[in-house]
């Protein structure tokens, strides 16, 4: 996770006290998407730290689809953010309009919102264009003394957008890499195995235990079962053996 500057940590803790009840109310009040809207671009500069009207800029199209908003840095599109009214049970459906403006457009990110959860989408350039979501929040949950809900935010800001490297690119490799499933499928590569076979010999040199025993117990007893069904299971199983085979070779 990225480390906030406490100038920005600062700005953010200011920015959710002012937030988090004019959310509830707008809720309250059930309001419409175009109102949404006025609140999220003002959560956009008050909390993330964006000029309203600098940086901001909505409603715009290539090929005739739409937006409804977009962070522009350096008249370059950083950003696209997809805004459903507050309430609204935000599915990935409500994305095609934001999809189809960033496959046209080169875009990686997509922000759906509805002012309180907001979803962050990576834009897979692929036929047909897809998206993968990286992580997601509610603006209610967020505790300004919890340094991974501060990351969720830093991450969206400007003063992270407007950097050269890119931290959401970063921060999605990391989690599609670094998780339970992925880590689960190291445990049971031969390498490791071997190893933990290596090491009960010296334990005790009398162990008898076959790699398929040590298998089994680790997929059986040791590891959770989640973890082992995943759906990423078999690709994070090909990159672990390709990896394992290019450092032989």
């Amino acid at each position: 996770m990225a480390t906030v500057p406490a100038k920005v940590k600062s700005r953010f803790a200011d920015g959710l006290k002012k937030y988090k009840p004019i959310l509830t109310k707008a809720e309250k009040q059930d309001l419409n998407e175009s109102d949404t809207v006025t609140i999220i671009v003002d959560i956009l500069s008050d909390i993330l730290g964006y000029d309203k009207y600098d940086d901001i800029t909505s409603e715009f199209a290539i090929k005739k689809t739409f937006c409804d908003l977009a962070i522009r840095l350096d008249e370059e599109i950083k950003l696209l953010i997809e805004v459903k009214s507050i309430g609204t049970n935000l599915k990935d459906n409500h994305l095609k309009q934001a999809t189809d403006y960033g496959s046209n457009a080169g875009i990686d990110w997509v922000v759906l919102t509805n002012g309180e959860k907001w979803k962050v989408y990576r834009i897979i350039f692929s036929k047909p264009v897809e998206h993968e979501l990286v992580y997601e929040f509610n603006i209610h949950d967020l505790k300004t003394n919890n340094n991974e809900h501060m990351s969720y935010l830093y991450m969206l800001s400007k003063e992270v957008l407007s950097k050269k490297g890119n931290t959401l690119s970063e921060y999605h490799v990391q989690k599609k890499l670094v998780n339970p499933p992925m880590l689960a499928q190291i445990i049971l590569s031969d390498d490791v195995i071997n190893y933990i076979k290596r090491t009960f010999k010296k334990v005790s040199a009398d162990t008898k235990v076959t790699n398929e025993e040590i298998y089994q117990m680790l997929a059986s007893d040791v590891l959770k079962r989640d973890a082992l069904e995943d759906e990423k299971s078999s690709e994070y199983r090909r990159k672990i053996s390709k990896a394992i085979k290019k450092k032989v070779t």
